[in-house]
């Protein structure tokens, strides 16, 4: 392809990135609010740290469920029909709120954020593909660098925002008096805080519905991924099932260790912080240092790979950087002053774990995606179905901290990142479970 059409080939990707650009930043509102929703459903429906976490659980364990449904449901009603329901099932998780916060049934809020998480396993098995397929194989973890920062800049703003929604000034104070209350008096009180959040979320119902109009109706393309062309395509003999690319399964398995790991790091954060003192108003800030982390990490990617620095070096320096901070924060202590806060070092290596996941996600996607051809919709859902290590891995440092203590439940994160080393340095060049072929 000559210059001028390179050129045309990226204007004409522009469009098509940018709105798959909005969807990752509708991901991280949805996604990444959970940080404040764990620690508030923990004070107004009475939990302890395991019940809390069901709370990630029950969101991240639909991408288990509906991860290769969704890539069925894609190949029948195409992407921009299929991301479609893939809003409307958000909204109508997002309703459940709605009579979940009048009845304080926490039960009720774990179905909503479920059926959240179904409509959320849709949209990822759909938008992530684009990424990989818009533009240069080379300048693939470029483009999921920009997803990333929409993502992640979502993240740091939904916490802040939903606190401005539920928490009021006279909140700490509350939360302190609430363990010595008893009666009618304690129930009236939770009842008022978990119903604050009926309205912000009847709110989200309303703009998930349009925003699934408006992709429907979008320029979106439709990609066919059933006759990838020669540079995609399946090499040599035809696998007849995606069990056979070993690169793919495994990348799956990285994705879970990658994610939940994630998960981890942000949602305990607040939780964490707290329980060295730190009031939790002050503590809310902590998940979106965290992602900020994060966003310094996928700005660095786009500025240098792949001119300075390839994709898989990237992936391999975040991985043995994330097994770094993971070994510091229960064997690193004292109290530091920073930003404006006082407290505990292993609070700010939980935040640079923000930094070291930052190019994990891009730097998998498409080494397990690579040379899958007509496997690619199905290969993606396999991929999201990784994304249920949020459920599960958060689920075991709960139960783990209320055995043994917040800090020692972190050593959780030293296997993930054990795995993401051993994927990054070896299982991503696996094209046989019989021989190594390794593509850098």
């Amino acid at each position: 392809m000559n210059m001028q059409g390179v050129l045309y080939k990226r204007r004409e990707d522009t469009i098509p990135i940018m709105i798959i650009g909005l969807m990752f930043f509708i991901f991280g509102m949805v996604t990444w609010i959970n940080a404040i929703l764990i620690p508030y459903f923990k004070i107004g429906c009475e939990l302890n740290n395991f019940q809390s976490y069901l709370v990630a659980f029950a969101f991240y364990i639909a991408y288990l469920v509906m991860s290769l449904p969704a890539g069925y449901l894609l190949k029948k009603t195409g992407f921009r029909k299929g991301m479609m329901i893939g809003f409307w099932i958000m909204a109508s998780g997002t309703l459940l709120f709605v009579p979940a916060g009048i009845t304080r049934a926490y039960p009720l809020f774990l179905a909503g954020l479920f059926t959240i998480g179904l409509g959320l396993a849709i949209l990822q098995t759909a938008a992530n593909p684009y990424i990989t397929i818009l533009g240069d194989k080379e300048r693939a973890a470029q483009r999921f660098s920009i997803m990333g920062i929409c993502n992640k800049a979502a993240g740091i703003l939904a916490p802040l925002l939903f606190a401005v929604a539920i928490i009021r000034p006279g909140d700490q104070t509350l939360f302190r008096e609430l363990p010595a209350m008893q009666g009618p008096e304690k129930e009236v009180i939770l009842d008022q805080l978990i119903q604050r959040v009926v309205v912000p979320y009847a709110v989200v119902s309303v703009v998930l519905f349009l925003l699934g109009l408006l992709i429907r109706f979008s320029p979106l393309p439709e990609i066919d991924t059933d006759t990838e062309p020669t540079a995609t395509a399946v090499p040599q003999e035809r696998p007849k099932s995606i069990l056979e690319f070993p690169h793919l399964v495994l990348g799956a398995v990285a994705i879970f260790f990658h994610v939940g790991s994630q998960v981890i790091a942000v949602d305990s954060i607040i939780n964490y912080a707290s329980s060295m003192g730190m009031p939790f108003l002050e503590a809310k800030v902590f998940p979106s240092y965290t992602l900020a982390a994060t966003i310094t990490g996928y700005i660095l990617g786009i500025l240098l790979i792949p001119r300075f620095l390839s994709q898989l070096t990237a992936l391999r320096i975040c991985t043995v950087l994330g097994l770094l901070f993971s070994c510091m924060i229960p064997f690193v202590q004292g109290k530091v002053p920073l930003l404006g806060h006082y407290t505990d070092v292993s609070v700010w290596c939980i935040v640079l774990l923000g930094f070291a996941n930052s190019m994990i996600w891009a730097g998998i996607w498409p080494l397990a995606l690579d040379h899958l051809g007509r496997f690619i919709k199905t290969g993606a859902s396999l991929l999201v179905m990784g994304l249920c290590g949020n459920a599960i891995l958060p689920l075991l440092y709960g139960y783990w901290a209320d055995k043994y203590g917040l800090r020692i439940a972190y050593l959780v994160l030293l296997p993930c990142y054990g795995y993401l080393i051993f994927y990054a340095f070896y299982a991503f060049g696996l094209r046989s479970w019989n021989r190594k072929t390794i593509n850098e």
